[in-house]
Order: structure tokens, then C-alpha cells, then sequence
């Protein structure tokens, strides 16, 4: 890496590149470890109080529940399928939190946790995967992109937003509630994509305000991570020409912490970074999926033993800054969460056929009314005739 680059993100982030090891490596950004501890890092703290570290706990708790909920539905037939981010919490919901409201996430089909933070209601993520609508929630309400299939495209999205943001000058402005940043989430998977190589070239030639943030949980689908790079993901950054940073991605303090940085160095008008959050997916890749036919048991007990939650309320209830009272609220919010979308996904309403045509452009063209007439009036002809 340059000087420069490494100036740009921090003084010593030169420091924090090495080889890499079984764990993530010594390049590792830790700030609360797996038996609850707080330890300090050189060039990233965490700012917010401890009433925000309860926050967060709240936030992984619930989130946590809406993932084990839609599986639940999916299992009983309510939904065609769910992917699940069990083990992916403290990732989401740190960096989401590390959003202002004028910057923009551009997800793929699993940043449920994101769509929490920025606002979005879970049902209208249920909505989605039971097939009734095509991401009904509007992206101009909460700057929360709608859900992408297609692997990798939205960093190409994102890059080419964050240049429109850029253009219209709102990138480096010294105005906090101005200045913008974009996200673009996925996985390490997606990383092996042209798209998101190409994304990375367009962001960098730009110095786009886009901060990559990418979830390395170690699996894309059932190939490895040993199958897909030979060095450690975030030093890709480096042949790009921006900075790459490793964070412990069950660390929902370090997430927070390092995506607010990246994020205020983008808004800055330094240009993109690339955060690889090291994690582990401990459920499927979908519903569809059967994890324990290419991976050791082994390894998801020892990752269970790093679970995001169980680090932060061991670190709350060590230092006396939760008492059952909390704890007990949280459990109460998650049951009533938990009746709120078994009930309210069951009543979802059948989608009409004729709403294929709406939401294909913000405003309707000739061409496609003529077209949604036209269907209609060839469905009627069958009401006509008496056909159901």
C-alpha cells in the first residue's frame, strides 16, 4: 500500500496489513473480544456510551429473531424460501448503525439486519421471499436499495450512484448532513464476480464515496474461502488503489467503529475503501440448503463459541450495565416481534396481476399502460365468458 492511501485512512494503517492466519490474522481489528472484553485498538475506537452498546445488543436480539421467524415460515410452507444471517448480526447491525440518514445501502438478499437499522418493516422483507410482491418497501424512503439476485451487480450500482453523488456535489462539502456516502454489501462469494471487479475500478479511477463492505462468511455456498483467493480478501483493495481493512465481523463495536471511519473518509471525498467483516454463516446458505453436507461440525462449534450476541451480553452483564429487568424486555420485545410476523406474513394479500406493470419506472410510459391494458382487457374477456 502507498503512503498516501494509508494516510488518507489512517496514520498507521500500514501497520495493520500482514500475513494472513487461521483466524483472521493478526491484521484483525478487534475491539470487544469473544469473552467480553474491551481492548483498545491504535487507530479505531469506539464513541458511544454503553446505553449504545445495549442498543446494539437489542438490535442483533431482534434481529436475530426476524431470521429465526422467516425460517420458521419458510419450514411451515409460508415463504418459497429464506436466507438466513445467522452469525452475520453483529456485521449488519454495527455497520448499519454507523449510517447517517442521507447515505444510501445498496444490499444484496441477506443485509435483513441493515434493512432493521435503515427502517424497513421485516414483513415487507416476508412480502419478498413468499412471492407476493418484488421488494414492495420504496428505496426513497429509507436509502435502502431494494434486495439484488443477481450476484455482485448492485456494487456496480453502487459505484455508479456514488459517482452521481459525487457529481452532484455532495461529497466533501464539510456539511454533515449533506455529505454522502454509499454502501455496497456482499459476500465473499460475490467477490470472485466480474461486477464487483469492475466496480472497484470505476470507484477507484472516480474516487467514488462507495465503501465496499464486504461479509466473509467463509462459505460461498459450499465452496470455501481457500477455493476462491489466495491471499486474504481486503488486500484485493490494494491492486485497485484504495485501502483494505480486515475487522472482526462478530465484533459489533469493530464494525461499528471501522464502517464509520471508511464512511467518513468517503463523505470526505478520499474515495472508497474495502471493509472485509471476518465472520462465519452458522446456518444455511438458504433454506434450500444442507450445510452439514460439505462442512465439519467441528468448525461451526467453534465458531458458536465467537457468537456476536453472546459477546456483548457477557460483556454487559460482567460489568454490571444490565440487570435481568433489560434483559427480560428484550426477550418480551422479540416474542411480541415474533407473534407480529408469524401473523402478519399468513396475512400478506395475494398480489393482483395486473401490479407486474407497476414500479417498472418511477412514472409509467405510454408503451407499458398500452400493454397492462391490453392484458387486462384479455383477462376480461375470460370473466366474460364465464371462465374463473
Amino acid at each position: 500500500m502507498s503512503p498516501e492511501i494509508g494516510a488518507a485512512f489512517g496514520p498507521n494503517l500500514v501497520e495493520v496489513f500482514g500475513p494472513s492466519q487461521a483466524d483472521g490474522g493478526p491484521e484483525l481489528i478487534q475491539l470487544l473480544t469473544p469473552e467480553g472484553e474491551r481492548i483498545e485498538h491504535p487507530d479505531f475506537s469506539f464513541d458511544l456510551d454503553d446505553e449504545a452498546v445495549k442498543g446494539f445488543y437489542r438490535d442483533m436480539m431482534l434481529t436475530r429473531r426476524i431470521d429465526t421467524e422467516a425460517t420458521a415460515l419458510q419450514r411451515h410452507g409460508e415463504l418459497g424460501i429464506w436466507a438466513q444471517l445467522l452469525g452475520q448480526e453483529a456485521a449488519q447491525i454495527g455497520s448499519g448503525r454507523a449510517l447517517r440518514p442521507q447515505d444510501y445501502v445498496f444490499p444484496t438478499y441477506r443485509e435483513h439486519g441493515v434493512a432493521y437499522c435503515r427502517g424497513v418493516d421485516p414483513l415487507r422483507l416476508l412480502g419478498l421471499f413468499r412471492g407476493v410482491d418484488q421488494g414492495a418497501w420504496d428505496p426513497r424512503e429509507n436509502n435502502f436499495g431494494n434486495y439484488t439476485i443477481v450476484i455482485g451487480a448492485q456494487t456496480l450500482h453502487a459505484a455508479g450512484y456514488a459517482m452521481g453523488v459525487q457529481r452532484d456535489g455532495a461529497v466533501g462539502t464539510g456539511d454533515p448532513e449533506r455529505d454522502t456516502a454509499v454502501v455496497a454489501y456482499f459476500g465473499d462469494g460475490a467477490s470472485s464476480q466480474g461486477d464487483v471487479n469492475e466496480s472497484f475500478i470505476f470507484a477507484a479511477v472516480n474516487n467514488a464515496p462507495v465503501v465496499f463492505f464486504l461479509q466473509n462468511n467463509q462459505w460461498a455456498i459450499s465452496e470455501p474461502m481457500e477455493r476462491q483467493s489466495r491471499i486474504p480478501l481486503y488486500q484485493r483493495a490494494l491492486g485497485f488503489g484504495f485501502p483494505g481493512v480486515r475487522v472482526d465481523g462478530n465484533d459489533v463495536l469493530a464494525c461499528y467503529a471501522v464502517t464509520q471511519a471508511a464512511l467518513q473518509r468517503a463523505r470526505e471525498g478520499s474515495g472508497p475503501t474495502l471493509v472485509e467483516a471476518y465472520t462465519y454463516r452458522m446456518g444455511a446458505h438458504t433454506t434450500t440448503d444442507d450445510p452439514t453436507r460439505y462442512r465439519l461440525s467441528e468448525d461451526l462449534e467453534h465458531w458458536k463459541l465467537k457468537d456476536p450476541i453472546a459477546r456483548v451480553e457477557v460483556y454487559l452483564k460482567r460489568n454490571g450495565l444490565a440487570d435481568d429487568e433489560f434483559f427480560d424486555s428484550v426477550d418480551d420485545e422479540c416474542e411480541a416481534l415474533g407473534v407480529t410476523l408469524r401473523d402478519g406474513c399468513k396475512a400478506l394479500p395475494d398480489p393482483s396481476a395486473l401490479s407486474v406493470f407497476d414500479q417498472v419506472y418511477e412514472e409509467q410510459t405510454e408503451e407499458l399502460a398500452a400493454q397492462r391494458d391490453g392484458y387486462a382487457a384479455y383477462r376480461g374477456s375470460f370473466e366474460s365468458e364465464g371462465v374463473a
